[in-house]
């Protein structure tokens, strides 16, 4: 299994809930077993550029991850995110 995680910070605070509509796009994409977007609880406060949403989802393999990039829908939700959020980490690991 693939865990896939993305962390995103808004440009403007009051862009967040935008950016979560249009991370929820991804939802609709059907090459993940589970995703989910979530709202950061801010409780583990460290300097620096904060956190406002999380994106999680779970592949069964690496193919399954190139096709959920791949798919029209993803590449339609960068362009709606993209311009209103300031930090995107991502990381993709294998779970046993």
């Amino acid at each position: 299994m693939i865990r896939h995680i993305v962390f995103f910070s808004a440009a403007n605070p009051d862009d967040i809930e935008r950016i979560r509509d249009g991370l929820m796009m991804l939802s609709r994409i059907p090459h993940s077993s589970h995703f989910e977007v979530g709202r950061n609880l801010q409780s583990d406060v460290i300097a620096g550029a904060q956190v406002d949403l999380v994106v999680y989802a779970e592949f069964t393999d690496e193919a399954a991850l190139a096709a959920y990039k791949a798919d029209p829908i993803y590449a339609e939700c960068i362009a709606l995110v993209r311009p209103l959020r300031e930090l995107r980490i991502a990381a993709d690991f294998k779970s046993t």
